[in-house]
């Protein structure tokens, strides 16, 4: 493995993801409603027009599927280039460069950007303070995302092993 390569992947990887997040959340916070907390949800549904909100409604299946598809793409050329050429070597690697993903979200994205930047809460929510700063949520659905990240790393394992 080079880890000069991996390293600068990695970065990469949270620049990106960062963009992909915080942009759309800019434009839309109602965007990724399906991942704001549930007392945040009810707040907002009290002076908003009620849409599938739920992480397995419709709307979250597709934009999750699609990330997964997009992340086992990403992940395949990742691990390729940093020289993985066996199944375990694929899934290995995709699921290190999974996790740094995954605790940044939690740790950054969730923990800092999320609970201090009102420009991404929801409407009428901007004095739920403290519900925008739970920082237990993140961290469960951070675990959450450590087991959900298995299926799409073991894909770029098999990858791996039929493209060598």
């Amino acid at each position: 493995m080079n880890y000069y390569i991996f390293t600068i992947e990695a970065v990469m990887l949270v620049i990106v993801f960062t963009f992909m997040i915080i942009v759309p959340l800019c434009k839309n916070p109602v965007w990724w409603i399906h991942d704001y907390p549930k007392d945040i949800q009810e707040e907002y549904f009290k002076t908003h027009e009620r849409i599938p909100a739920a992480p397995l409604s419709k709307p979250a299946l597709v934009k999750k599927a699609f990330a997964v598809v997009l992340a086992i793409v990403v992940l395949t050329l990742c691990v390729w280039l940093v020289g993985a050429r066996t199944f375990t070597e694929g899934f290995v690697i995709s699921y290190l460069l999974w996790q740094i993903g995954n605790w940044y979200d939690c740790f950054f994205l969730d923990w800092v950007l999320f609970a201090n930047i009102k420009k991404i809460w929801l409407p009428g929510t901007e004095h739920m303070d403290k519900a925008y700063h739970q920082k237990m949520y993140h961290f469960v659905h951070a675990i959450i995302g450590m087991a959900v990240g298995i299926i799409p790393c073991l894909m770029t394992g098999l990858a791996i092993h039929i493209l060598m």
